[in-house]
């Protein structure tokens, strides 16, 4: 093969790369997978979890969530608090009133994260089952 035929074989994949890297940026542009926060007391499904948010409050560097909850027999590990600093996960000591798991059966529980290591006031419960995932975003009286 002559040396001007690899060049301009070269810059011809080059353009149809650009084209291609062109594409999928627009694609990515006109994308919306932003998560619409519920509001708290609205019945929401995620995945195989049915799950209400009644209110939260926080006392003592516990960031109590007060939930009804059910629809499958699982951990709470796709639960989580993001503060603006960090992401917490739950805490699962066994305590009275407080969700170690979720169950089949809906139960009424609160899910509690220990807030006292956070400098930021945001408190936003994230609950994500498989590629499904909800947002509150929780105010304390």
């Amino acid at each position: 093969m002559k040396t001007r035929t690899l060049l301009l074989l070269s810059v011809g994949v080059g353009l149809m790369i650009l084209l291609a890297g062109g594409v999928l940026l627009l694609q990515l542009s006109n994308d919306s997978a932003a998560v619409e926060p519920a509001e708290v007391g609205e019945a929401v499904r995620v995945g195989d979890v049915d799950i209400v948010v009644l209110g939260a409050q926080d006392a003592g560097g516990i960031f109590s969530v007060d939930v009804e909850v059910g629809g499958v027999d699982d951990d709470l590990s796709s639960f989580s608090l993001a503060t603006g600093d960090r992401r917490l996960q739950t805490l699962t000591a066994d305590v009275a009133g407080r969700c170690v798991e979720i169950t089949v059966a809906e139960q009424q529980c609160t899910i509690d994260f220990d807030v006292s290591g956070t400098d930021a006031s945001n408190r936003v419960l994230v609950l994500r089952r498989g590629d499904q995932q909800r947002n509150w975003v929780l105010e304390t009286p």
